[in-house]
C-alpha cells in the first residue's frame, strides 16, 4: 500500500533517462513553453497517456453502441470537449492523435500568453505566480492549472493589479507585439515603414518582467 504520509507519483518517469532523442525533445518543449523542470511534461505526458488508454479499450469493445460502454465513450468525449482538447463532434480516433502539446497549451500559464495577457511564456508564468491572473472573480496562482473551455473567456488580469492601466509598460510591448505581428503579416514593403517597423520592434524587445519576490510552482 505505500507509506500513508506520501502520496503515490501520479506521473510517469522515463523508462531510460538518458535517451537523446527524447531528451532534445522535451527540451524543445521546456523552452516554448515556458516549463520550470521536465516533470511538468512527464505530467502531461502520462495525463495524454491515459485518456489514449481509455479511448483504444473503448474503440476495441463490442458494446460502445448501447448500454454501459455507450455511456462511458459518450462521457470520455465530453469531459475532453469540456476540457479543450477535442471538438464537440470529435469520435474517439480524435484522441489517438492528440500531443503532448495539447495538454500543455490548456495550462494556465499558455492561456494567459494565448489571450494576449503576456508578451512571452515565461513572463506569463511570473503573472500568475505572482497573483496577477484571475480566472472569473478567483485569483489563482498555480501556472498548471488546466482551464476548461467555459473558463477561457473568464482569464483576466486580477482587478489590484496595475496591468488594467493600458499605459503599463507591459501592456505597451504587448501592443507593440501585436502591431508587429500585423505589419508582418500585411504585404507591405519594409523599406516603406522603416521608423515604424524599428519602434513597433524596441517596445517589443523591452517588455520588463515581473519582480520575483519569491519561488515558482
Amino acid at each position: 500500500m505505500g507509506e500513508p504520509k506520501f502520496s503515490r507519483p501520479k506521473f510517469d518517469t522515463p523508462s531510460h533517462p538518458w535517451k537523446a532523442s527524447r531528451i532534445e525533445e522535451e527540451h524543445g518543449i521546456q523552452a516554448q513553453h515556458g516549463l520550470k523542470n521536465m516533470r511538468e511534461i512527464w505530467k502531461a505526458k502520462s495525463q495524454l497517456r491515459r485518456y489514449r488508454r481509455q479511448a483504444m479499450r473503448l474503440i476495441g469493445a463490442a458494446d460502445t453502441d448501447q448500454g454501459h460502454g455507450k455511456r462511458e465513450m459518450e462521457g470520455l468525449l465530453a469531459s475532453l470537449n469540456n476540457k479543450g482538447l477535442i471538438a464537440s463532434d470529435a469520435i474517439l480516433d480524435d484522441i489517438l492523435s492528440l500531443g503532448t502539446e495539447d495538454i500543455l497549451n490548456r495550462r494556465l500559464q499558455a492561456q494567459v500568453y494565448y489571450k494576449g495577457l503576456a508578451t512571452t511564456m515565461k513572463q506569463a508564468r511570473q503573472l500568475v505566480n505572482h497573483g496577477l491572473i484571475c480566472v472569473g472573480e478567483q485569483k489563482v496562482t498555480i501556472p498548471s492549472y488546466p482551464v476548461s473551455r467555459d473558463e477561457e473567456e473568464l482569464i483576466k488580469y486580477h482587478p489590484s493589479s496595475d496591468l488594467n492601466n493600458p499605459e503599463h509598460p507591459i501592456r505597451k510591448a504587448i501592443e507593440g507585439r501585436r502591431e508587429m505581428a500585423e505589419y508582418a503579416s500585411e504585404e507591405v514593403d519594409p523599406e516603406a515603414t522603416p521608423e515604424f517597423a524599428e519602434e513597433v520592434k524596441n517596445a517589443a524587445e523591452e517588455a520588463p518582467s515581473v519582480e520575483t519576490d519569491g519561488g515558482e510552482q
